[in-house]
């Protein structure tokens, strides 16, 4: 088996630990990666084994940090490699163990004990082309000035299902349900169902509320403001600015997220999550 190890760069003490889980697998005998953002802040990996996350070729990577630094992988990575994440960021909704079970995690994973946990994403097309990373939590079209709304529609599968004046949309996957679109008002979403949530972002009407709508399902957004500027957000990781007439349309991805889990209990530790973050 070949594995990547990729840490968050700003704590000291993930980035130990990568070292740590990088040695543990190259001791026993087992082809190691780092990718070289992780390597440009601590310089004890064999310099060998370093490649820009876009070379990984793995069978699995192992992400010491928060849900951002998986989103980083999710969205550089070109294979779906299955990510076992080791938590050391916040609330860690997509990491699966804490920095004292590393190593038991691993042993276990080395001898096969897990399951594949697949998460569908999003693909966005901007005038027909695909330019931007799928999104595993949510694409967001935003106003371009802060304090400005914007006027939208959007359509599900070709017919309008609405008309809105806010501060933006939020088209959300189950995994994304606990993040900005539940924010915005949107429902938890049990990471197993195929669906889709659309979040209006502070609508100015009563009756622009979220839905759930199936994964399968075309969503195109126009902007009807054909004199301000929007923005796109991906995951709140890729940003760009769109001019105002650009074609935005959002579909089911063909690609998965990968992850690697060890119980299949999912309400335990999505509720207590959720309580803490709220």
């Amino acid at each position: 088996m070949r594995f990547g190890v990729v840490a968050r760069r700003d704590k000291e003490t993930a980035l130990k630990l990568a070292y740590r889980v990088y040695d543990f697998l190259k001791v026993s005998g087992y082809e190691v990666f780092v990718d070289s953002e992780t390597y440009s802040y601590l310089q004890e990996f064999n310099e060998e084994d370093v490649l820009p996350l876009e070379d990984f070729d793995v069978d699995f990577i192992i992400v010491i940090g928060g849900d951002g630094t998986i989103l980083r992988v999710e969205h550089r990575t070109r294979k779906d490699a299955p990510i076992l994440g080791i938590n050391m960021g916040t609330l860690g909704f997509l990491t699966e163990v804490e920095p004292h079970e590393a190593f038991f995690a691993l042993s276990k994973l080395l001898e096969g004990e897990y399951h594949i946990d697949e998460r569908i994403k999003l693909r966005t097309y901007l005038n027909g082309e695909n330019r931007v990373p799928d999104a595993l939590n949510e694409v967001a079209v935003l106003t371009g000035i802060p304090g400005k709304i914007i006027h939208l529609k959007y359509y599900i599968d070709g017919g309008l299902a609405d008309e809105i004046r806010a501060d933006g949309l939020i088209i959300s996957t189950p995994t994304g349900s606990t993040g900005y679109a539940m924010s915005a008002g949107g429902p938890f979403v049990d990471p197993r169902l195929n669906v889709v949530v659309i979040a209006p972002l502070a609508p100015i009407a009563l009756s622009s509320r979220p839905m759930v709508v199936p994964a399968t399902s075309r969503i195109d957004v126009r902007n009807l403001a054909l004199t301000r500027e929007i923005i796109l957000a991906i995951d709140g990781q890729f940003y760009t600015h769109l001019d105002p007439e650009t074609e935005i349309r959002v579909e089911l991805s063909p690609r998965r997220a990968r992850f690697v889990r060890f119980t299949d209990e999912v309400y335990p530790k999505y509720t207590m999550r959720i309580k803490k973050k709220f």
